[in-house]
């Protein structure tokens, strides 16, 4: 079993750090790109996906100017111990709208009902909620409510309304991540462990994986408006 708590501020340090942990263990179901573990640019998106979700949570407090809420679950037998997590965004003169951010359930507590109760609160606060996945978790989200609006990129668009908010949800600016001396050095240890056509293979097999992705939104949505 496991119970649920909402922070609209940042959440305690150990909270934090087992969020961490969590989307450095799930990069490929929380990254838009849907990495795989076998990419040796894998270990890139695991710090920089990691630090994307942590800036959100700092930004909880205010100081960038965007809202932030975050759900999280704990383990009822170990009240500390968080087993998953969702991370979304209130939507600017919007008060029923959000978008989800991220969200990840430890594997070995999957199935249980945790991310659908994580989902049923935050739509309790915001009922217009907007969220985007690949084509393969449409059903998923479609038995909690939510419907297809449209394909964003390799991702599909789904909604628990047939329009989207006419607010702003605002993000932060991660694409500066990818550019810090962190990234260039984990690219550059992979680069010198692996050698450049590795790496070179390494972006081409990401960009292929994208492109199918890509084709799949497009034409599952092209499907549904068939």
């Amino acid at each position: 079993m496991f119970t649920l708590s909402h922070f609209t501020s940042p959440p305690p340090e150990s909270i934090k750090n087992q969020i961490m942990q969590l989307v450095i263990d799930n990069v490929t179901d929380i990254s838009a790109v849907a990495i795989a573990p076998s990419n040796p640019l894998y270990r890139l998106y695991q710090y920089g996906l990691g630090l994307e979700v942590n800036l959100y949570q700092e930004a909880m407090d205010g100081s960038k100017g965007i809202a932030v809420e975050l759900i999280v679950a704990l383990d009822e037998q170990e009240p500390a111990t968080v087993v998953g997590f969702l991370l979304y965004l209130p939507a600017q003169d919007d008060p029923q709208a959000c978008a989800v951010a991220y969200m990840a359930v430890q594997t070995s507590r999957r199935r249980q009902g945790i991310a659908r109760a994580m989902v049923t609160d935050m739509l309790t606060r915001y009922p217009h909620a907007e969220l985007a996945c690949f084509v393969a978790k449409v059903p998923y989200f479609a038995a909690m409510g939510f419907q297809v609006l449209g394909a964003r990129g390799p991702q599909v668009v789904m909604n628990t309304r047939d329009h989207a908010t006419d607010g702003l949800v605002a993000v932060l600016d991660t694409a500066p991540i990818y550019r810090t001396l962190e990234v260039r050095q984990i690219h550059t240890y992979l680069l010198q462990q692996l050698g450049k056509r590795a790496m070179i293979d390494a972006e081409k097999q990401r960009d292929r994986n994208l492109d199918i992705l890509t084709r799949q939104a497009r034409v599952f949505v092209e499907g549904l408006s068939g």
